[in-house]
């Protein structure tokens, strides 16, 4: 059935075939499997394949057009497996594999590794050759794009019969072709299987069996039929007539054929051998003989001839008696090959490679190349029709027995590139200059002439043209073609000469017999998504009926891998079903393009410069195909590979035995199986032992690509097999000389390539070899190749390998001149100076490419080598001429140089052993010349190492010594000083010095230039130098003994003398401190009459402490008495800089003192600076206060320049002069700005919030209050384009947007509809969420239905309201910020009051001006002010005309915020627990109380500056001594934690009831102005926190302030500075506050006396409490109004 993809069992298959003569006739239901057909197969039918593109079938011309114009649905990537996608099959170890073959290594390089491919291959190569294959997995960073057109791919495969891949299978079927040819031109016909015991007799192992045991006369006589019988399988029901049976049927069936092969194989090897054919001797070269009319008829060829063309000389009824071949028969027929070899053809039988396509036999040409025409298109296949004599008429000039029908050169150029793609992959070698550009062509390849096999194909023409015994090409009205290789005869050429013309088909002898050919039939053109389609296909009909079924997942069990393993071997193995695939093998990149990125196609792809892209790893610079000249196709242009399931590749190793890299892009997985190289004799071996016939007919056909062995039948052999399976993004690697096969697990796309590293030169040597001995064509010369690598390449890394080989091939090569110039007196020799192209110098004997040395006639183009000479022409020696590339000397003179490259550094080995040998204690500097000349030698020498180190050695060596011998003073001295920076290097450096630098070390070194056996001069000076330090010590110590005779600069003298020896000598330190003693003196007396800081005194203090100077010595006594002064001064003001309040008069006094002693520099700027910014501060402070008085507002400064003034007190420790006053003007300021927030409904707000919400407020006033945004009648909006509230109302086509809602801004986000007035609104005005609102709900909007909230997050204050806070301004002290920003917001409300006046007057007024009073409604409901009056009038008149409430709206005089507060934490958990006062929450939940840290000074601070005596003071002061640390600890009454309402502006104190903030800043002025003393605040029990905390218990805002005298103040100043408070203290001057937000009533402070401006600061203790206030009470209100 077509399409299916059943195939039958085993039994079943037998059956079919019980009466066929061949397991390929097809009588009945065939098993044949085919991968394609209709139907769910997928795919068209190959041979037949129809093109599809873009879903439409295109006949006819599609057919015929070019590849590269032909387009296809692209490949869908996410649709196959590949690497880094979910799609990626998991890399898996198998264990267990089929066959029991054991896994071939898989290697997993790091990213470093995989920077340098042949390094690593080079690494993994001894394990690696072990096994033949390895997989190599990149890292996972690397994966390249894939690059191929998948709709312009496309690509003809190659059909694949699984069975008749297998030698034995093949075997077999050709055996029984030839018979049922043989029985066929005998006039029986072999139609149907002899029977033994009810099973078809396998007739090819029944003649195995004879053969075996010696023929069939020997089988005869010795009684072997029932043992034969035991061996076919008959062993469990043997019959009696067995024996009888077989032997009948060998003799009917068999025998005849036998015995009529062993009279016609001689004469047809005769034939072969004299025409070349054969391998084994002959030459192809020569003319063939004149007289070619018959052969001798007591020749075996004539003995042959005469049994088989008896049967055609019989009378004809007697073969009319005969079934006459059909119609059908004919269909089958195959077409003739390149070569004049074709497939066999038998009546009613369809060979393996019978294809309406054509088919192209592997061997059939040199190098399995298709042979062309000479215009360079490959031959058609003809086209065929078989005619008897009896309906064909007698026509002179043509020939017999069917029409020869020559199409010459007609085939079209679509044709001819599709034909081209079945060149088979012998063929590699590419010229550039014919290679078609475009993709889908096909490149014409360089192919070298084949050897003609007869007259015939000598003189270039078609097989049937000529007759293949005489090679005359008349008289072709008698000549005979023959049905299976279509060459033709003369009836009277053959022995027995035929004088009928048959009626049925026709075949020679060679035909007969049996040529071995095979090879694998064109399929169908497909592009990627076609093949993929019908490869799916195909897997899936093939194993879905065989597959169980998985209860698990309810379906049958998907295919593994190991079951398409096996059943991939079981089809090989079966000999009588087939099953038929399809392989994309061998498509060239050039043409078709390369699955990597390209330079050319992609220059900025990382990938197409990646040393592993296939494009690039041929070219490498270690792999030797870089020095080929031209591409080679296959070998440095990679090839890609399309497969399915089953698509096999079979046993083969690479070409001349290179490298292979096989890159997997996508797909199903490949399994490869692998031969070590070790082990190919063993396989080659095997193989012949298993198919002796393929063999025999073909020597070369381990070549062919086309025959497998199964691994169990090779393990048996001895031959190791690995395997592997390769999976997307995976490369596999091929050593060299290793046979490798594998098939496909499904749909999948692969790269291959070679490549040859320098270690395969012997490898590529033994493959030459090898292919002269098969005269097989190389692909390429290897001899050119190393001649062109010794002229490019010259390093010595490729000398080393290069010279052995090329010594290798000129003693070959003059070995070869030297006897053909001794066979040859006075041989012509000619020296080319430029090279030939390949087919100019290839033998045609034994194909090699002699490319250093050729023979040539002037009568022939033929070329040979000089060892086939004789094989040229028939002319004489003294005609021929021997070629040369180069001369003699030249060829030596190459060598020679590349060998003294390679042997330099055995000759620089050589000098260094001579140098070693000649004295026992060479020179360094000889070493030294030697190393470096090595070290220039760019090879590894092992000896260098050695050397390297000892001269290093010895370098190191002199090194120390140097320090020893040398004066190097100067270096030492940098040294100390770095040492005396501290620095890490430094003390790294001065200890390694103090190694060196011991005296031991001198003898040390002696001892080891003795055992290192080397002469230096350093070694001299170091002996001289050890005496010298000698003849020092003695001369120090007598310096030592008696100091007193010694002057300074003998010291000196003799301390240099001592440090130029560079060694530590404990005389040397003990002369230095006698020296640093006396310059220490010296340098003391001379610091005396210079000022010195206190650092300075310390230091010289403690450098004479160092020194061990005596406590006794006058310069020593001096400098201690002056520092105690300087600390008691340093001490004296660290105090005084870190009280909380500074007294800067005492200060003032210690700068004073700073001139006259020993201070520290840092101290005495800090004491400077704040003097310096105390001063500053008071500068700022005055001016801003009387700026502050002046009568015109306008010139009084602006709030903030105060408040940076404030800000930048916080540094100083003290406030200055008129810090107060300023104080109560920046809090009059304030409590202006607190009224402004309350306006706005923001009292718990920052104070910077009011400029923020007051530019807000402005925003939206200018777009409700838009005296140009006139009423109008409802419309729709026009666009939906989202644009910000608030945003500018014009459009860019230049006319202004309509605006909406009443915050008449344009249309944006939701937009609600009122179904009164019709007006839209924003939802985000509303606050109307979307998902809140369906498309049918009706809405009314707060203008027309007053009830209806306006959802508002502050409050509106009035437009008096806000006038009246204007108003206040020019009593402020300062130029409020927001001073433009109300101003604006009142011009602006007041000019739309003023333009909207003429419509709040009732009369006059109707029902049509309803929709202008919503209009003016709206803006007013949507400003950030209330206009009362008109709010209350519109609604009121909108109630009236147009009512919707029942009830007239009432009137507003306020409009608050409808935002509801957030509540705190705590009161969350009030809520959630049901209580009513924190106290009852429990423990682990209350509110930690808070702790107030304050900075504390430094642990070491000296005592406080004692109190100075009182003056007019009758308390004393009981905190004198206080340490300001005492000073600043808070006092118990407030250590407490305070609980806070959140929920109003009010906060309470434990144990007290509340007291409102405002109520707070009233009290705090009272307080700030009386004085109290600072033992008493610290103690807390002080009149001023008694009344702080009584005022906290009070309601009233009116509490009366507790006043306190004068003199309490001058105690408090006293108690704070330690100096006299008399006539310092005086009353703040009396100023005017502004009235505050809860009363609106003036606080006024107390009258007092002026301050003297050189007095100290005045009110101290109001400072102190201010500073009280700020650190504990204000943190609580900030927290309080920003948690709020």
């Amino acid at each position: 059935m077509p399409g299916t993809a059943a195939v039958s069992s085993s039994s079943s298959a037998a059956g079919s075939h019980s009466n066929r003569p061949s397991p390929r006739v097809s009588n009945g239901p065939s098993t044949r499997m085919k991968a394609g057909g209709s139907g769910n197969g997928g795919g068209s039918t190959p041979g037949a394949t129809t093109g599809n593109t873009n879903g439409i079938n295109l006949q006819g011309s599609y057919q015929t057009a070019p590849l590269s114009s032909r387009r296809a649905h692209p490949l869908d990537l996410n649709t196959v497996e590949r690497r880094g996608t979910p799609t990626a099959v998991k890399e898996v170890t198998k264990l267990i594999r089929p066959h029991n073959l054991h896994e071939a290594p898989t290697y997993r390089p790091t990213m470093e590794e995989w920077k340098e491919p042949f390094e690593y291959i080079k690494k993994i190569s001894p394990e690696g050759s072990k096994y033949g294959i390895v997989k190599i997995i990149p890292p996972d960073g690397w994966n390249p794009d894939f690059a191929v057109d998948t709709e312009r791919f496309h690509f003809r495969t190659r059909r694949q019969e699984l069975n008749s891949v297998e030698g034995g299978n093949r075997a077999n079927l050709n055996y029984l072709d030839q018979l049922a040819k043989f029985h066929s031109q005998s006039g029986s016909s072999l139609s149907r299987f002899p029977c033994v015991d009810k099973r078809p007799l396998d007739l090819y192992r029944l003649k195995k069996a004879v053969e075996i045991r010696g023929g069939f006369q020997k089988v005869c006589k010795l009684k072997k039929w029932a043992e034969i019988g035991r061996d076919l399988g008959y062993s469990g029901k043997i019959m009696s007539s067995l024996s009888t049976s077989l032997k009948n049927s060998y003799q009917r069936y068999l025998h005849p054929y036998e015995e009529w092969v062993k009279q016609a194989k001689p004469g047809l090897q005769a034939h072969d051998s004299e025409h070349g054919n054969s391998t084994a001797g002959g030459s192809p070269m020569k003319g063939l003989p004149k007289d070619r009319s018959s052969l001798r008829p007591e020749s075996p060829a004539s003995k042959g001839l005469l049994s088989s063309n008896n049967a055609l000389s019989t009378d004809t009824d007697d073969t009319d008696k005969d079934t006459v071949m059909g119609d059908d028969t004919l269909k089958g027929t195959p077409a003739p090959s390149a070569s004049g070899f074709a497939a066999v053809k038998s009546s009613s039988f369809t060979p393996v490679n019978s294809s309406p396509s054509g088919f192209t036999s592997v061997n059939s040409t040199p190098n399995g190349i298709k042979r062309e025409m000479e215009n360079g298109l490959t031959l058609s296949r003809r086209s065929e029709s078989s005619l008897s004599t009896k309906n064909t008429p007698e026509l002179k000039g043509t020939p017999l027995k069917r029409s020869h029908n020559v199409e010459s050169n007609e085939s079209t150029p679509a044709k001819n590139a599709e034909e081209s793609e079945t060149g088979e992959r012998r063929s590699k070698r590419l010229k550039k200059d014919s290679a078609p550009t475009v993709a889908g062509s096909h490149m014409t390849l360089h192919r070298p002439q084949p050897t003609p096999r007869s007259g015939a194909q000598y003189t270039k023409a078609k097989p049937g043209e000529k007759c293949e015994t005489c090679g005359r090409g008349t008289d072709n009205v008698n000549m005979l073609i023959c049905d299976g290789c279509d060459h033709g005869y003369h009836t009277y050429c053959l022995d027995p000469v035929v004088k009928n013309i048959p009626e049925r088909d026709w075949y020679c002898n060679r035909c007969l017999v049996g040529t071995g050919e095979f090879g694998f039939a064109d399929g169908g053109v497909y592009s990627l998504r076609q093949f993929q389609e019908k490869a799916n296909n195909f897997k899936e009909n093939y194993f879905q009926p065989k597959m169980p079924f998985d209860p698990v997942h309810n379906t049958k069990r998907q295919a593994t891998e190991d079951d398409v393993e096996r059943e991939f071997w079981r089809l090989v193995e079966s000999l009588t079903e087939t099953v038929e695939v399809e392989y994309g093998a061998d498509i060239h990149s050039t043409t078709h393009g390369s699955g990597f990125p390209t330079i050319e196609k992609d220059p900025l792809n990382p990938y197409s410069t990646d040393p592993w892209n296939l494009n690039i790893l041929p070219l490498n610079q270690d792999s030797l195909f870089r020095h080929i000249k031209s591409d080679v196709s296959g070998m440095t242009v990679p090839w890609l590979y399309v497969g399915m399931c089953f698509s096999t590749f079979c046993w083969h190793n690479e070409d001349h035995y290179t490298y292979s890299a096989n890159y997997q892009h996508f797909g199903a997985t490949k399994t490869w199986y692998g031969i070590p190289g070790a082990d190919a004799e063993k396989f080659e071996n095997a193989m012949r032992e298993a198919v002796p016939e393929l063999f025999e007919q073909q020597p070369d056909l381990l070549f062919q690509l086309v025959t497998l062995l199964t691994p169990q039948q090779l393990q048996k052999a001895g031959v190791s097999v690995y395997a592997l399976d390769q999976r997307a993004g995976q490369f596999v690697i091929t050593f060299p000389q290793a046979y490798h096969a594998g098939f496909n697990h499904g749909f999948n796309f692969n790269e291959a390539v070679n490549f040859a590293p320098a270690d395969w030169e012997p490898f590529g040597q033994a493959g030459v070899e090898r292919y002269q001995q098969f005269r097989k064509a190389p692909v390429f010369s290897h001899d050119e190749l190393l001649l062109t690598c010794a002229a490019r390449d010259t390093s010595i890394k490729t000398a080393t390998w290069l010279a052995p080989a090329l010594a290798r091939i000129r003693d070959r090569e003059l070995a070869e001149r030297n006897a053909i110039r001794q066979k040859i007196e006075d041989l012509h020799e000619q020296v080319l100076e430029e090279d030939l192209s390949e087919d100019q110098y290839q033998c045609g004997v034994c194909k090699v490419y002699c490319y250093l040395s050729q023979v040539t006639c002037q009568c022939t183009s033929n070329v040979t080598c000089p060892t086939h000479y004789k094989d040229i022409c028939d002319c004489g020696p003294s005609n021929l001429t021997l070629r040369l590339r180069y001369c003699d000397d030249s060829l030596i003179d190459i060598v020679a140089k590349v060998a003294d490259k390679a042997n330099l550094p055995k000759a620089w080995i050589a000098k260094l052993e001579k140098s070693v040998a000649d004295t026992s204690r060479p020179q360094l500097k000889l070493l030294r010349s030697l190393l470096a000349e090595g070290e220039r030698i760019p090879y590894p020498i092992s000896e260098l190492g050695p050397l390297k180190e000892f001269v290093e050695r010895c370098n190191e060596w002199v090194d120390e010594a140097t320090n020893y011998i040398t004066r190097k003073q100067q270096n030492r001295r940098k040294n100390e000083k770095a040492w005396r920076k501290g620095t890490a290097k430094a003390a790294e450096l001065e200890e390694r010095d103090k190694e060196h630098r011991k005296l031991e070390n001198i003898m040390k070194l002696l001892e080891e230039a003795d055992v290192l056996e080397f002469d230096c001069p350093e070694i001299d000076q170091l002996r001289e130098r050890a005496n010298s330090i000698q003849g020092f010590r003695q001369q120090a110590n007598a310096a030592l003994n008696n100091p007193t005779i010694y002057t300074t600069q003998a010291f000196e003298e003799l301390i240099e003398h001592g440090k130029s020896f560079n060694v530590d000598l404990v005389e040397v330190d003990q002369l230095e401190k006698v020296l640093r003693q006396l310059k220490w003196i010296d340098h003391a007396r001379d610091c005396r009459g210079r000022y010195l800081c206190l650092q300075d005194v310390a230091e010289l203090i403690n450098q004479g402490v160092e020194l061990e100077i005596p406590d006794t010595n006058e310069q020593m006594a001096h400098y201690k008495s002056q520092k105690v002064a300087g600390d008691m001064w340093e001490s004296k003001a660290k105090e005084l800089m870190s009280v909380e309040i500074v007294h800067f008069q005492q200060l003032e006094a210690l700068s004073g003192q700073a001139s006259t002693l020993p201070v520290s520099r840092e101290t005495l700027a800090q004491v400077d600076q704040i003097l310096n910014k105390q001063r500053e501060a008071h500068k700022q402070i005055i001016s801003l206060y009387q700026r502050s008085q002046l009568p015109d507002s306008e010139q009084r400064p602006k709030y903030k320049d105060v408040r940076e003034v404030m800000d930048s007190l916080a540094e100083l420790h003290s406030k200055p002069t008129g810090t107060i006053d300023l104080e109560k003007e920046q809090k009059r300021h304030e409590d202006w700005m607190r009224r402004g927030k309350k306006l706005f409904g923001k009292a718990n707000a920052p104070l910077h919030i009011l400029q923020m919400h007051m530019n807000y407020v402005e925003t939206r006033n200018q777009a409700c209050f838009n005296l140009e945004d006139r009423p109008r009648t409802p419309v729709e909006p026009s666009s939906r384009e989202p644009s910000p509230i608030g945003g500018s109302g014009d459009s860019s086509r230049g006319r202004p947007r309509e605006v909406f809602c009443i915050c008449r801004a344009p249309e944006a986000g939701m937009m609600i509809e009122c179904e009164v007035c019709h007006e839209w609104y924003h939802g985000k005005c509303l606050k109307i969420a979307r998902g809140k609102v369906k498309e049918d709900d009706k809405y009314t909007c707060p203008i027309c239905d007053y009830r209806v909230k306006i959802p508002r997050d502050a409050a509106r204050p009035k437009l008096e309201e806000l006038i009246e806070w204007r108003n206040e301004i020019p009593k402020l002290p300062f130029i409020p910020d927001e001073k433009d920003c109300l101003d604006r917001i009142i011009e602006t409300a007041q000019n739309f009051r003023d333009n909207i006046q003429p419509f709040t007057n009732s009369l006059g007024l109707s029902q049509a001006e309803v929709p202008m009073m919503r209009f003016y409604l709206r803006k007013i409901e949507g400003a950030e002010i209330l206009l009362a009056h008109e709010t209350n009038f519109f609604r009121t008149e909108l109630h009236r005309w147009m009512p919707i409430a029942p009830d007239p709206p009432p009137i507003i005089d306020c409009s608050n915020s409808t935002r509801k507060p957030r509540p705190t934490k705590q009161q969350k958990l009030m809520a959630q627990y049901g209580v009513n006062t924190p106290e009852e929450l429990p423990m682990t939940l209350r509110t930690k109380a808070h702790t107030f840290k304050k900075k504390t000074n430094e642990p070491n601070k000296p005592a406080p500056i004692k109190p100075a005596p009182h003056k007019g003071s009758s308390h004393p002061p009981s905190s004198s001594s206080m340490s300001p640390v005492q000073m600043h600890t808070p006092s118990h009454g407030i250590q407490q934690h305070p609980q806070f309402d959140y929920g109003g502006s009010r906060f309470s104190m434990p144990g007290s009831t509340q007291v409102s903030p405002h109520q707070y800043s009233q009290t705090n002025h009272s307080m700030s102005t009386s004085p109290i003393p600072m033992g008493a605040l610290r103690n807390g029990d002080s009149p001023l926190l008694n009344s702080y905390q009584s005022g906290m218990g009070g309601s009233s805002r009116d509490r009366e302030r507790d006043q306190y005298s004068a003199r309490e103040v001058n105690h408090m100043f006293e108690t704070l500075t330690n100096q006299d408070a008399d006539n310092l203290y005086t009353r703040e001057p009396a100023t005017s506050s502004a009235a505050s937000t809860s009363s609106n009533s003036s606080s006024t402070p107390n009258a007092g006396d002026s301050l003297s401006s050189s007095s100290a600061p005045s009110s101290m203790a109001a400072v102190s409490l201010r500073q009280l206030t700020s650190d504990v009470i204000d943190p609580f209100l900030n927290d309080t109004a920003m948690r709020d």
